[in-house]
């Protein structure tokens, strides 16, 4: 089973999510139609990120690291 951690960034406003997932397509779909409380206030979006693990866990840790603070400087070199 694959899972996905991804980074999307608000055209907006420029707030920025990362989250997990078994359908990226899907999901980015949910967070560009306001069907994500934390994120429906910032669509649209635009992905910066992501990366497909194949275990949960994997990618758990991933997520972590990304929502950390070096995490946030190497996603902000990607948008810079």
């Amino acid at each position: 089973m694959e899972v996905i951690v991804y980074s999307i960034k608000s055209l907006k406003d420029g707030y920025r999510y990362v989250g997990i997932t078994k359908n990226l397509e899907d999901r980015l779909k949910r967070h560009n139609g306001g069907h994500n409380i934390s994120t429906a206030s910032h669509a649209p979006f635009q992905l910066i990120y992501e990366e497909v693990f194949s275990s949960y866990n994997d990618a758990r840790k991933k997520e972590k690291f990304l929502k950390s603070g070096v995490g946030r400087k190497f996603l902000d070199t990607l948008i810079s």
